[in-house]
């Protein structure tokens, strides 16, 4: 029976851990969990346990929340003597000694098709570009940015209407048939990794309350994917009727549709007026159409509800704002597995 550890600050890998901890007890055990030290979270801001900690902790596991990974940590991994580290968003990048002090090595369950959104938000960046499937790859850390050999993938697809949620939920859930397959191959020494394409990689970065703009002259449909991309955080934000307005869940109107039912003049931003599933707002290609909304203290609503209270006037022109590009083909910046 394999011995485990496993690091990760996430619920994503609640469903992986309730898998190890049920059917797959009768091949490893979890010896201990590594996540982030409590933080203040929610609007009071209290300090608080994460999901991952608050589940171990239910089940009597022995909980590590170091600040940082020093030598006394890596002392008492040591000591644990893990036959394998599984980890899935932790927050810590993990120093070469700690990754290979496992005998079977540090895998990661990173949540995009690699070499494809190498970085911090492979979930919401796929959204938010337009991918119609992603997954989770199972690979061993390297040093380099989600650049180790893999081993195998577990496929989801994203729906037109998936946000970051939906998409998120998927993947936790594909994590279990990944482990449950490579995990036998693993323990018996038999489990291959293929090195990545490095010619491929692309990269995604930490998310920023400055990415939730929307530039109109940009085609409806890459508008839409970065709102639901970027939903529930950092989430898109606009000025209507001078308020912030929060937008949930948005797609596109194709340029003909549009064309015959609004004036195809009208200037990106300029909202055509509403349908009975949202409100249509004039972009360089096609209609944008707004299908939830949500005013500061409110609930987030459909978008036909939401305007029963907060009507919007056909003409208004929302004004455009560059949008921070989310992916490059270099990295952004070194950042935590």
């Amino acid at each position: 029976m394999l011995s485990v550890v496993f690091m990760g600050s996430d619920a994503i890998a609640l469903p992986m851990l309730e898998w190890l901890a049920g059917e797959g007890a009768r091949q490893a055990r979890l010896v201990a969990v590594y996540t982030q030290p409590d933080r203040p979270a929610g609007r009071g801001q209290k300090v608080q346990p994460n999901a991952i900690k608050a589940w171990a902790l239910a089940r009597g596991l022995p909980v590590l929340q170091p600040e940082k990974l020093r030598e006394d940590e890596l002392a008492r991994l040591r000591e644990l003597q893990p036959d394998v580290s599984l980890v899935m968003a932790y927050g810590h990048i993990l120093r070469p000694d700690f990754i290979e002090t496992p005998r079977l090595g540090t895998l990661n369950f990173h949540a995009s098709i690699l070499p494809a959104y190498r970085g911090a938000s492979p979930i919401q960046t796929a959204i938010a570009c337009g991918e119609r499937e992603t997954g989770v790859s199972l690979m061993r850390i390297v040093p380099a940015l989600d650049a180790g050999p893999v081993a195998d993938l577990e496929r989801v697809s994203i729906r037109a209407h998936d946000t970051a949620t939906e998409v998120e939920a998927k993947l936790a859930r594909a994590c279990v048939p990944l482990l449950a397959r490579n995990l036998p191959a693993l323990a018996e020494g038999r489990l291959v990794f293929r090195e990545q394409d490095a010619a491929a990689a692309t990269y995604c970065r930490r998310l920023e309350k400055s990415d939730g703009v929307l530039d109109f002259g940009r085609p409806a449909s890459e508008l839409a994917a970065r709102i639901n991309g970027l939903m529930p955080w950092p989430a898109v934000t606009l000025t209507l009727n001078g308020q912030p307005v929060k937008i949930g869940l948005a797609d596109a109107v194709p340029p003909d549709v549009c064309h015959t039912l609004y004036d195809k003049r009208s200037e990106p931003g300029t909202v055509l007026g509403a349908d009975a599933e949202g409100l249509i707002v004039a972009t360089g290609q096609g209609g944008l159409r707004l299908l939830r909304l949500q005013r500061p203290g409110g609930k987030m609503l459909p978008a036909a509800e939401f305007l029963r209270g907060f009507p919007v006037a056909t003409g208004t022109v929302l004004p455009s704002v560059p949008m921070p590009p989310l992916v490059s083909r270099e990295p952004f910046g070194r950042k935590p597995v």
